[in-house]
């Protein structure tokens, strides 16, 4: 598997709970300022949070002589795992959207790929590409999760996520035996 097809698969999988949540998000039929400004948010956050894991990331490995695939692997592994509990709660959420409440669930969403940051440099160096894909990726999938939202209701956010948590926990497995 080549670094830029891995790279894209982790930055798909890492945008599938940004198209859930845009999704719902989507059904309240927000203005298009609230549309942008929150595609735009999500995916500046995407952008910065590898890059503070990474840097995170390398300390921890540092100090504690872990192997890099190794701990993206659990960091993989651990997240998709995660959603999988999120699901089972099946959490009902109400979203007042105002630009406090977008900042909030812009950095809930953006979580993941900092967890994914930690253990990054693993796959690559260039970690600007890294961030840049994740930035693209979320971006696209939140615009179209909030706009394809506009016109469905829950039916679809369901199966983003299972696509996201099989996607996740495939390249933890992966990186595990690497």
């Amino acid at each position: 598997m080549s670094i830029l097809t891995s790279l894209l698969l982790i930055g798909i999988s890492l945008s599938m709970d940004t198209f859930s949540i845009s999704l719902s998000i989507g059904t309240f039929n927000i203005n298009k300022y609230k549309r942008y400004f929150f595609t735009f948010l999500v995916g500046l956050l995407h952008f910065f949070m590898p890059l503070f894991g990474t840097i995170i990331g390398k300390k921890i490995i540092n100090v504690l002589s872990i192997n890099a695939n190794l701990l993206l692997g659990i960091i993989l592994l651990f997240i998709g795992f995660q959603m999988i509990l999120e699901i089972i709660k099946k959490e009902e959420k109400n979203y007042n959207f105002n630009f406090f409440n977008m900042f909030l669930v812009a950095i809930s969403v953006s979580l993941d790929s900092f967890s994914t940051g930690l253990g990054l440099y693993a796959i690559t160096d260039n970690i600007i590409l890294s961030s840049f894909i994740f930035s693209l990726c979320a971006s696209s999938f939140t615009y179209f999760g909030l706009v394809v939202g506009k016109y469905s209701k829950e039916k679809l956010g369901i199966y983003g996520n299972y696509m996201g948590i099989i996607l996740l926990i495939i390249l933890g497995i992966f990186y595990l035996f690497k």
